[in-house]
């Protein structure tokens, strides 16, 4: 019989470029016998493959299940053309055909691969560099496409020739490895330490853990940025980390040296597990099982932690007799992580004993990830190394948009063809150093995207600097309610474009009342909104000052269910905080003087938080909320509250303090107080359905990182036979707003409306 050869052009796009994707399909070719070749351009791959029909068809089934594991395939076409009569099957150069884009891959941890070189191969024992085309830097040191050694920061790194053969040679594990290097042509630490340079790699290392296990704080130089570490057993160490970088009381993350050592002072389950050891490797947040040191996570029963990601960890865990470091972000609060060297010897070197560094520039400033598991799913708090900059793929065109994002947590987004590419997470856009790297950012993603600005969308606060931002760009602008930019994100995630129920709880948002709004259920689509329902308005006295005097809240509350004379009819309750300032805050609310109107989740919250005296001042964002679930235990029990258009807590008040009377025990009171805002949500839900008919809902906003929240409210609905919703890729929270953004403006577009 005769064997029927053909031709076919095969075009692969999704996350094929930096990740090993070419010599794959190299290797993949010889095993079928195929001729052709292979080339990266900045649409993706392309393959051309000759030889008999049946090999190519297995050939092309064979791509995305033997795909390397950090490549993400979001199509494979192909078509017959006519036969080239290839000679063989080579890998061609790379090629710029258009202005649009491929994906740019995100960093790798390093593969275990490349930690056996690290003890066997000559030229790269103890070498702190060690990568191939399968780990290693990839967004944080890219400068512009296609990826090339010449485009990346390794360009000033000449290969010696044993690493230029090895870049060369198709078969092997580094071929077209642009971070390729060795201890003769490579990067090289240095250590700064009492006026002194240490160059030896082993010399450091010793000195580091050294320094760790006497109690020092060493500032380390990591992919996208510095970090500060000490040692996350002494608690002296730890608190004066807190008094050098000025963090009161954030949690701190901290390191690993495995997943056995983790598991004896963290609960995991198979997700958590899964998510720690892959190759993402994000800070993730685990129950605690065993303290470690009390000023880590202070008050929560929750320990944001990882596991090493660069050869330099895994050298230092091999020398620390300790099983755990603090890793926390290498600034001053609320500024960007220090990625330039310079500035680290300015900034850190007076808050830290040493500072580790190396001379491979950082382009892309990245921090760690940070993300947990609800309900068997990984979840996205905040998305930035090994995450960022991969797109979200959507159902609609979002070519030339530019989406600013909110001013907490922020990321901003730009649309390449279907695509929306989200930025690394940037931080609180309220001081000029992060504005500046939010600007710079953009302008790298610009270059990086070929992405031009047809088109930009924002926030409707008049006030937030990524507001002015897409103002100043002098493009058509649209502006969007913040709370249906949080569901239509969501919406985008889930590639949902129709009705929706859509529940936004949160902390603040500009409401089209002017009130601030935060605790919202619409009906709504990509396009528009309706709000259907909300919690009741109360007063905010002291405007954004009390997300850091959460009494201020429970005040107001009180005031507003109980009247001017509460301090009195209550005393208890507000035992420690000044009678001049409770006296002050009362006049504010009944004079109306700097008392904005909130529907918020977050400010509710905090005034229950502050109501059981479990957090009245807080340090940090989200502080009295974080504590309030971090004691809830698990009861069926819950209060009654007041349904309707606008839902009302004074029985949920009453209830509260009818328990605190009794001497209830306050875990059982959070607990209860979680369920009601689940019946809350389960019973507004049911009406706006039997009003609409609709049968899905999707939860975003910042309040949906409560883990009881969350998962009883998904286990709830889905009993209730709803649809549900919810977020994964994207953080729920104000990082993901810039997602939502860039979705209503591609339907309005769409439908003819801008």
């Amino acid at each position: 019989m005769d064997v029927k050869n053909t031709a076919k052009e095969i075009h692969i796009n999704g996350l094929v470029q930096g990740v090993g994707f070419r010599p794959f399909i190299y290797r993949l070719a010889h095993e079928y016998s195929l001729k052709g070749c292979v080339e990266n351009n900045n649409l993706g791959v392309k393959v051309i493959a000759e030889g008999e029909e049946s090999a190519i068809d297995q050939f092309i089934s064979d791509i995305p299940n033997k795909a390397p594991m950090a490549s993400s395939i979001e199509s494979i076409k192909s078509k017959e053309i006519y036969i080239h009569n290839f000679d063989a099957f080579t890998i061609t150069k790379s090629k710029s055909v258009s202005d649009e884009i491929t994906e740019v891959s995100p960093d790798i941890s390093v593969c275990q691969d490349c930690l056996n070189d690290m003890k066997n191969q000559e030229r790269r024992i103890d070498y702190p560099f060690t990568n191939c085309t399968n780990c290693g830097p990839r967004f944080t040191i890219i400068k512009d496409l296609p990826y090339d050694r010449n485009k990346t920061t390794m360009k000033v790194f000449e290969m010696c020739p044993e690493c230029k053969k090895e870049y060369s040679t198709i078969l092997d594990r580094r071929f077209h490895a642009q971070p390729v290097a060795c201890e003769i042509c490579g990067p090289a630490y240095k250590m700064y330490i009492e006026g002194k340079e240490i160059t030896n790699i082993h010399s450091i290392v010793d000195l580091c853990a050294k320094l760790l296990e006497t109690g020092k704080i060493i500032a380390i130089k990591g992919l996208g940025g510095y970090h500060l570490a000490c040692n996350a057993f002494n608690e002296d160490s730890i608190q004066q980390l807190r008094v050098r970088k000025n963090r009161e009381g954030k949690p701190f993350a901290i390191m690993f040296s495995d997943v056995e050592s983790a598991s004896e002072y963290l609960c995991m389950n198979k997700e958590e597990k899964y998510l720690l050891t892959g190759w993402r490797k994000p800070v993730t947040l685990l129950k605690v099982k065993k303290e470690i040191a009390p000023s880590i996570s202070i008050q929560l029963d929750t320990v944001g932690t990882m596991l090493p990601y660069m050869p330099f960890h895994y050298m230092l865990f091999e020398k620390l007799n300790i099983p755990a470091i603090v890793l926390t972000s290498g600034n001053i609060s609320d500024e960007p992580i220090v990625i330039n060297d310079a500035e680290a010897l300015l900034k850190l070197q007076p808050i830290s004993d040493a500072i580790v560094t190396y001379n491979r520039e950082i382009h892309n400033r990245t921090d760690d990830s940070v993300a947990m598991v609800i309900n068997e799913t990984p979840r996205l708090i905040r998305r930035s190394r090994s995450y960022a900059p991969s797109p979200i793929r959507l159902d609609i065109h979002t070519e030339g948009i530019f989406a600013a994002g909110a001013e907490l947590v922020n990321c901003f987004c730009i649309g390449k063809g279907k695509q929306a590419i989200i930025s690394q997470h940037i931080g609180d856009l309220k001081n000029l150093e992060t504005l500046d790297f939010y600007t710079e950012s953009i302008d790298r993603f610009k270059r990086l995207f070929r992405f031009k600005p047809q088109l930009a969308v924002c926030d409707m606060h008049p006030d937030y600097l990524s507001t002015r931002f897409a103002r100043e760009l002098n493009i058509p602008l649209v502006e969007t309610q913040h709370h249906h930019a949080h569901i239509a994100s969501c919406m985008a995630e889930n590639k949902l474009d129709e009705n929706v129920i859509g529940i936004s709880f949160d902390g603040t948002g500009y409401g089209i009342d002017g009130h601030v709004w935060g605790g919202e259920f619409f009906t709504c689509d990509l396009n528009d909104f309706e709000r259907a329902s909300h919690f009741e308005y109360i007063p905010q006295p002291g405007g954004d000052l009390v997300t850091k005097q959460p009494w201020r809240m429970m005040l107001s509350y009180m005031h507003h269910y109980y009247g001017t004379d509460v301090v009195n009819q209550y005393p208890s309750l507000f035992n420690g905080i000044p009678l001049k300032e409770l006296e002050m805050v009362i006049a504010m609310i009944e004079k109306g003087i700097n008392c904005p109107l909130t529907s918020s989740t977050g400010r509710l919250f905090d005034a229950v938080s502050a109501l059981l005296g479990i957090c009245r001042t807080a340090s940090y964002h989200a502080e009295p909320p974080m504590r309030l679930e971090s004691i809830a235990k698990d009861t069926t029990d819950y209060y009654p509250f007041n349904s309707g258009k606008e839902i009302g807590f004074k029985p949920v008040f009453e209830g509260i303090l009818k328990d605190i009377n009794k001497g209830e025990d306050v875990g059982l009171i959070s607990g209860k107080f979680h369920n009601t805002m689940v019946q809350v949500i389960i019973d507004t839900v049911q009406k706006i359905s039997q009003q609409t008919a609709i049968k899905k809902v999707a939860l975003s906003g910042g309040s949906f990182q409560n883990r009881i929240l969350l998962k009883k409210t998904e286990d709830s609905l889905k009993d209730a036979n709803f649809a549900v919703f919810s977020q994964s890729l994207i953080p729920s929270n104000d990082g993901g707003i810039a997602l939502g953004q860039l979705a209503i403006a591609a339907k309005r577009r769409e439908m003819g409306l801008i």
